[in-house]
């Protein structure tokens, strides 16, 4: 959810030395006998360092997931997961990320993750604590004032799930009720993100030295959870395993592609395997109610079948765009931006959707409306319009905090276009925008 955001300003690198044609350049004169015969050594100019190429295909993705969890927040629609496991998805490309990162010294790249992680949501911490707060939420809702303030440090390092305030009034008009589990909602997956990225270094190991082993142990810790083989007492450490477990497979998949242990494989086995896999987690999924309306993550060993084989293909076919194909050129900036601020519209957008359709329910007020068209007052996609458009202004308001966290110059809208005023490499005035 923390990759850099592609950034067209950055200058090129510099190009590489010049040498001249070897049938040009006279040899070196034959020494002397018993001259020093040690020929000083010329430096080689150094090769100024790129910087990293972006995959595009990733970057489609990860922009398609954002949109997914979005409608479904809004919709409900249960077979939206079944489509598109957006969770999986995201939780692979971190993964690929990560064990990318991890060329560097662990501690390095443990600390820079998690200085990318969690200003965003110290941010998310300040407006919403602050908001409960003066709302009347304290110790004592928890029924034990000592665990309620240790519980608030997990809103500074959420090493399990922050404490919110179980019902709240609201602001009327403006903010439905329960507003702060709406809020709190969204905060597992950066707690389950922390947890990967802390365990990153040795999965990394493990799944150098026993690859499929590692890949699969945490559906087979799933199963344990699902069929009653492990079963542990307290609610917090389930909850971090059984997300770990969901989704785990997902994440050293994604670490698995960066080391080029799926390309080992024979090309017609992962898509012969893969559909056979799905089809049992959503076998199970049936089997466990999911037709009377229980959506994956109410059953998380299917949810974790389904997205694992969704992901194995999808990372499969990962044709790596360094430049997007002509169909896709003009939602470059829309997805460039998305990837941008995707922490940002992760963390807010569960309130953004709550505050759309608390205003549009607004409308019920004006009798006109109710009589003539009360066919658009009841739908939801003038909502998911609104919802989309506090989104955009989240990211103007709260998305400069993911630049700070990365140590870049904050932006407003980082869609990738070039700056006003700027000129490109050619001299050209700046505007135009590059793909």
């Amino acid at each position: 959810m923390t990759t850099p955001p592609y950034d067209p300003t950055r200058p090129a690198p510099a190009p590489g030395p010049t040498w001249s044609a070897p049938h040009l350049t006279a040899p070196p004169p034959h020494p002397a006998v018993g001259a020093d015969t040690a020929v000083p050594v010329t430096p080689e100019p150094k090769q100024a360092r790129r910087a990293p190429v972006r995959d595009r295909y990733f970057d489609l993705l990860r922009a398609v997931a954002l949109f997914r969890v979005v409608l479904y927040h809004l919709m409900g629609w249960a077979w939206l997961p079944v489509v598109f496991p957006s969770m999986g998805v995201m939780f692979a490309l971190a993964g690929n990320l990560m064990a990318r990162s991890l060329e560097r010294p662990a501690v390095q790249v443990v600390r820079s993750r998690m200085r990318r992680l969690l200003p965003p949501l110290w941010l998310l911490g300040a407006v919403g604590v602050t908001g409960m707060l003066l709302q009347g939420w304290g110790p004592d809702d928890e029924g034990h004032p000592g665990w309620w303030w240790l519980h608030l440090f997990f809103w500074v390092l959420p090493l399990s799930d922050p404490p919110f305030a179980a019902s709240l009034p609201g602001v009327h008009g403006v903010l439905g009720e329960d507003w702060a589990a709406e809020l709190a909602e969204p905060l597992w997956y950066i707690r389950a993100y922390l947890w990967y990225v802390l365990l990153s270094p040795f999965l990394l190991r493990a799944l150098r030295a026993l690859p499929w082993p590692t890949i699969l142990a945490p559906l087979v810790l799933s199963a344990a959870f699902q069929f009653g083989y492990l079963d542990l007492p307290g609610e917090r450490v389930p909850s971090e395993l059984t997300d770990f477990s969901t989704f785990g497979a997902c994440w050293i998949l994604g670490m698995a592609h960066q080391q080029g242990i799926l390309k080992r494989l024979p090309r017609y086995v992962v898509p012969s395997v893969a559909p056979v896999i799905a089809a049992l987690g959503l076998w199970y999924a049936f089997r466990e109610g999911f037709r009377s309306g229980y959506d994956l993550d109410s059953i998380p060993f299917a949810q974790a079948v389904w997205s694992f084989a969704t992901v194995l293909l999808l990372l499969h076919v990962s044709p790596s765009w360094t430049e997007w194909p002509r169909r896709l050129r003009r939602w470059d900036r829309l997805i460039t931006l998305l990837n941008s601020r995707a922490v940002t519209v992760y963390l807010w957008h569960n309130v953004c959707i709550l505050v759309a359709a608390t205003l549009w329910d607004r409308l019920w007020g004006f009798d006109v409306l109710g009589e003539h068209v009360p066919w658009l007052l009841e739908s939801s996609w003038p909502v998911l319009a609104i919802a989309w458009l506090l989104i955009g202004s989240c990211v103007v308001w709260f998305g400069w905090m993911e630049d700070v966290a990365a140590k870049r110059p904050p932006r407003l809208w980082p869609d990738g276009g070039r700056r006003p005023g700027r000129r490109d490499g050619r001299g050209r005035p700046g505007g135009a925008h590059r793909a």
